[in-house]
């Protein structure tokens, strides 16, 4: 779909102020249903979630397939298009259900856990919702529509959390978080389903298929690799270690991924169709793509390490001494999760100009030094393992980059160019807000104390080092906010 030049900035900056909104507004509600589980909750409990996380997941992107994306990436599409993508996610989400279905007796005996075999068999269910809004979701972005992505993000996270504490307050469980996520996704998809006017018709061409599988194949393939090797420390844990240590690991990882998914998430909804759009157009592309990096990297590397900085205060209070053991997890996890920013925006532009084969080799070649890490660092432990899991992430940002030095003219050295000042700023402080949880005072006081101290230092060296990023987020609220008077004092006028 292609934008008039002059609205495509327009376009972006709303669709920014939805996405923010419905991921902002969603993972609030979500975080909150997340700390009164965990409070209700055992770490075993999230450890045998944990345990198959991995299989789901797998199974969902052969459903997905890589053929929503190339709804969005492709100039022009019909009901042939949509319908085919459609059946052929039905019938992947039919075999993969099959599959897991007779495959979780193995997964339970592996992990020597007996209750694996129903709680997979049931939660796998969530396939055929998949199957089901694949479609109306890739059509939610290519219109970049983000305002009823919002209603629909924010109906599911309801009803999850809804039904996720009525049960762990019963006493259900592990068997809480696997409803929990059923009702997630039978609302959204309802909810979708009434958000979007397309519906499927008896329409089939495999030769419509053909031609975005060569585009959705790599796509497949490249996230079925990230998935694997996102969920390799979670594999490993659990087989190596207890499954209340998995728990802990997950725990430790859910809250920073929260914050990315809501800053960064944001963004690359957005920036996808966006760069799509405009993906003919190399230099548009290149800014579009340097503010993507440059603004959530100003936003995400303080949260980050902020977070960390504060973890053991913040675990102690949210979630009770009983998760303690989880801080570590997620100080490592806030690291690794930092450089997001810079993986995400240097592949959404190599997806939007078609390039997914060099995404998939980008791929190929990032979990080959995630292996090496991860066999070199379990010898040495648990936390080793996490030290070399951010490595791999720092390493990631310059491979990531490579690529967008011939196809853009945009070099990694220029990319660090432009977010260093931020990540400086965030590691000093980082260092401050950690010096200041040292005090000896009432936890919930440390914590508001770091945070607002956090907040002050970042903010005002912002503006005194003269941060351009800062000075562009300030001239766009103000922008947005003469824009909003005008139009209340519009309303004024016409109602005298």
């Amino acid at each position: 779909m292609e934008y008039p030049n002059g609205k495509i900035r327009e376009t972006v900056i709303t669709g920014l102020l939805w996405k923010f909104l419905e991921r902002g507004g969603t993972q609030a509600v979500q975080f909150v249903l997340q700390i009164l589980l965990a409070r209700l909750l055992l770490p075993e409990d999230y450890g045998i979630t944990g345990l198959i996380t991995v299989f789901i997941t797998i199974a969902s992107l052969f459903v997905q397939s890589g053929f929503g994306s190339s709804l969005i990436q492709q100039k022009n599409i019909d009901d042939v298009d949509c319908s085919s993508v459609f059946y052929l996610n039905l019938g992947i989400a039919i075999i993969a259900y099959g599959v897991l279905f007779f495959c979780a007796p193995m997964v339970s005996r592996f992990y020597e856990e007996p209750i694996l075999t129903p709680v997979l068999r049931v939660q796998a269910a969530v396939l055929f919702f998949g199957a089901f809004n694949a479609v109306q979701t890739a059509l939610l972005s290519r219109e970049m529509a983000f305002q009823k992505g919002f209603y629909v993000s924010l109906g599911g996270v309801l009803a999850q959390g809804i039904v996720g504490i009525l049960l762990a307050w019963k006493g259900f469980g592990v068997w809480s978080l696997v409803f929990s996520q059923l009702a997630n996704s039978a609302v959204s998809t309802l909810i979708l389903w009434f958000a979007v006017k397309w519906r499927p018709r008896l329409l089939f061409s495999p030769k419509r298929l053909r031609g975005m599988f060569s585009y959705g194949s790599k796509l497949l393939v490249s996230g079925l690799i990230d998935t694997i090797f996102t969920n390799i420390y979670s594999l490993v844990i659990g087989k190596l270690y207890s499954k209340e240590m998995l728990g802990y690991y997950n725990r430790g990882l859910n809250i920073p991924s929260l914050v990315v998914t809501n800053v960064n998430g944001s963004i690359q909804g957005v920036i996808f169709p966006a760069l799509s759009a405009c993906q003919e157009k190399r230099d548009q592309l290149k800014q579009m793509m340097r503010r993507s990096i440059v603004t959530s990297s100003f936003l995400l590397f303080p949260l980050m390490i902020g977070l960390a900085a504060v973890a053991k205060p913040l675990t102690l209070l949210l979630l009770t001494e009983k998760w303690l053991p989880c801080v570590p997890f997620l100080q490592f996890s806030c690291l690794s999760l930092a450089f997001y920013p810079i993986h995400t925006a240097n592949l959404q532009a190599i997806n939007a100009i078609g390039r997914s084969d060099i995404f998939l080799k980008l791929e190929l070649v990032k979990k080959g030094i995630t292996v090496a890490a991860l066999m070199i660092s379990i010898p040495f432990g648990i936390y080793a393992m996490m030290i070399g899991r951010v490595a791999t992430s720092l390493i990631g940002t310059f491979i990531n980059a490579w690529p967008n030095k011939r196809l853009l003219g945009y070099s990694f050295r220029e990319q660090w160019g432009d977010i260093l000042p931020s990540f400086l700023l965030s590691l000093t402080m980082g260092a401050l807000v950690w010096g200041v949880g040292q005090i000896p005072m009432p936890v919930w006081i440390i914590l508001l104390v770091q945070i607002a101290v956090g907040a002050a230092f970042y903010i005002l060296a912002a503006k005194a080092f003269r941060l351009e990023c800062f000075r562009y987020l300030l001239d766009l609220i103000r922008e947005y906010w003469n824009k909003g008077k005008q139009k209340r004092g519009g309303k004024r006028s016409r109602g005298i």
